[in-house]
């Protein structure tokens, strides 16, 4: 169902090879894309209909839709979200060109980097012998990486929405870290974008991986994204700022 990098020895070359646009031949068909849709349920993440490819536009009625093919269809996706097999099952197979999103903040968070930052960082994480959890790549250049929640504090004060750190409708407007939490999705593999037949967004280590703590990953993913952007500079001659 993923590309799997269990082991140590020949991880790099693979890695490497994957980045490069080489893909893990998947199962055929709308049974493959419902057996990873359901792995992802059965570890945990909530899952809820998204819009999908309608050419080089999105399938939603929406005129000049800014994330096409990447939001959910309903405005309740927040509490529609499930990781009942059943629903999942006939929202798959009543809706067969339909992406589905995960929503963040429930029993998971995304920390989401540009995907030559999070190439780095996954390289030095697997290096150090850091538990790495599910990770995905998208087509327009993120890589994902699926962490525990950090879940609601009694004191409500030292917790903030995902509001506070990008809206999944302004993410192209913070080209460094975002970290997908309360309030926020992503889309989850295998997911097509527009002008792709093939998945554009993938896993290169699957949902059978178990989430691990955000902050375990942190230190790697901001450095990782801080010499990012150092390296891009900005029309006026600035460096990318990294948005916290």
């Amino acid at each position: 169902m993923s590309a799997e990098f269990g082991g140590r020895s020949g991880r790099q070359g693979k890695i490497s090879q994957w980045l490069r646009g080489r893909r893990p031949k998947q199962a055929a068909g709308d049974g493959g894309r419902e057996t990873l849709l359901l792995a992802a349920a059965e570890a945990g993440l909530p899952l809820a209909p998204a819009a999908h490819p309608a050419g080089y536009r999105c399938s939603c009625d929406r005129v000049g839709c800014p994330t096409p093919a990447r939001h959910p269809v309903s405005f309740a996706w927040q509490t529609q979200s499930t990781t009942d097999r059943g629903q999942i099952e006939r929202w798959a197979r009543h809706q067969p060109q339909a992406n589905f999103i995960t929503a963040t903040g429930m029993t998971h968070d995304v920390l989401d980097v540009p995907l030559d930052a999070g190439r780095e960082a996954l390289d030095r994480l697997l290096e150090a012998g850091v538990e790495v959890g599910p990770v995905a790549v998208s087509d327009d250049g993120r890589m994902l990486f699926f962490t525990l929640t950090r879940g609601t504090p009694e004191d409500e004060d030292e917790w903030w929405p995902c509001e506070l750190d990008c809206h999944p409708e302004t993410m192209d407007e913070h080209p460094g870290l975002r970290w997908h939490c309360r309030g926020s999705y992503v889309l989850v593999p295998p997911a097509r974008l527009p002008g792709d037949d093939d998945p554009s967004v993938r896993w290169v280590r699957g949902p059978e991986h178990p989430l691990p703590d955000p902050l375990s990953l942190l230190e790697y993913l901001t450095d990782a994204c801080a010499r990012y952007a150092g390296d891009q500079p900005d029309p006026t001659g600035a460096a990318w700022p990294l948005h916290h």
